[in-house]
């Protein structure tokens, strides 16, 4: 295999298909590196972890057709690290020779016939404006826990709802929930469990597309974006029923300015350590913010408010707190609460698309 590329184009696609690559240790050595298959003018990047796949296609000046499988870490590095320019990779047996201006790096490859072999999409596709897609994961995988004890936490559950499709994830403290009127991806009734981790890859990918290719097989779900593509396994297993904790109604309502909320509650956070909640005084002179660190000292920061309801005081992990402000639209921002231990509920007051659902914390 013999081929040039400009840098710049090079580093793009290994690095977009070394996303995939697993960072833990496998049982298959190959699965660390990342498959180069040239055709023509046409080379294909493959990384994977049997769990997701990332695919590639990279327009080349080809020169000799082949299959090779390079270190992810080691390839990635070197490209980055050369000068700009034209890039020859030549693949000769065990050897891949990497070659820019007066640079010239030789690594040992991988078997290629040790890389597995993976599945190819289906034929229907739906399409999926990329811009509004990659908006909701966003919105959504930042409530999706990462605990691998618990998989079916760790998933986004996309769902047919009244005509359109509702992407929802919880780590049991929270919960996210977008719905994208006109979406028709499923039909009524049906929902699927995909990895956050792979959406959260996806959304890299939808970065300037136009729309994105949704194809579903029985076991895996990919996802074409130009020429780059992605593949993951669903998750089996029942979602939480979360419907039962979104209250239909709360008679407390606090409205305040976004930007306002998120920069008060970033500085309560710098006092607000090894999980220091940051506590929500709501009346009607406004709302006051307060940080207590035992042995450290206190916050305070007030801002203009609008409330409607009980007085209350209600603490929140600000780090949970700030991931749902940074993620709901609109310049103005409503809280809606019950009382201090019991859900409440963030909220555009210009987009009804979006929820955000926090458990607060106990405090003295």
């Amino acid at each position: 295999m013999k081929f040039r590329c400009e840098r710049d184009e090079l580093v793009e696609a290994v690095l977009a298909a070394g996303r995939a690559v697993t960072s833990r240790g496998s049982s298959l050595p190959v699965l660390s590196g990342i498959r180069f298959e040239l055709n023509g003018g046409q080379l294909r990047l493959t990384g994977s972890d049997l769990d997701t796949t990332i695919l590639v296609d990279q327009a080349v000046t080809g020169d000799e057709d082949g299959v090779a499988v390079i270190p992810a870490k080691l390839i990635g590095d070197i490209v980055r690290a050369l000068p700009p320019g034209k890039v020859e990779i030549a693949v000769d047996g065990d050897d891949a020779r990497i070659t820019a201006g007066r640079a010239q790096f030789t690594m040992r490859t991988i078997p290629a016939t040790e890389f597995p072999r993976l599945p190819e999409p289906g034929d229907e596709a739906v399409v999926i404006p990329a811009g509004a897609f990659a908006e909701a994961l966003r919105q959504v995988t930042v409530a999706a826990s990462t605990e691998e004890t618990r998989p079916i936490l760790t998933g986004v559950q996309m769902s047919a709802e009244s005509g359109g499709l509702r992407l929802v994830a919880t780590d049991s403290y929270r919960l996210a929930v977008r719905d994208l009127p006109g979406a028709s991806v499923l039909n009524e009734g049906q929902s699927v469990l995909i990895p956050s981790s792979a959406l959260r890859e996806l959304g890299r990918l939808l970065s300037g597309a136009e729309e994105v290719k949704l194809t579903l097989g029985e076991r895996d779900a990919t996802f074409t974006v130009g020429n780059d593509r992605l593949t993951t396994r669903l998750i089996e297993g029942e979602f939480p029923n979360y419907r039962g904790l979104i209250p239909a109604s709360q008679p407390n309502r606090l409205t305040v300015a976004r930007d306002a909320l998120l920069e008060a509650v970033r500085r309560m956070r710098l006092l607000a350590t090894d999980a220091t909640p940051v506590r929500l005084v709501m009346s009607g002179e406004g709302l006051e913010l307060v940080a207590i660190a035992q042995e450290v000292g206190q916050a305070h920061e007030s801002l203009d408010a609008k409330y409607e309801g009980t007085e209350l005081t209600v603490a929140f992990n600000p780090e949970y707190l700030i991931a749902g402000i940074e993620v709901t639209p609109g310049d103005e921002v409503t809280l809606e609460t019950t009382d201090a231990m019991k859900p409440a509920l963030l909220r555009s007051i210009d987009n009804n698309d979006f929820l955000y659902l926090l458990m607060p914390v106990r405090v003295s």
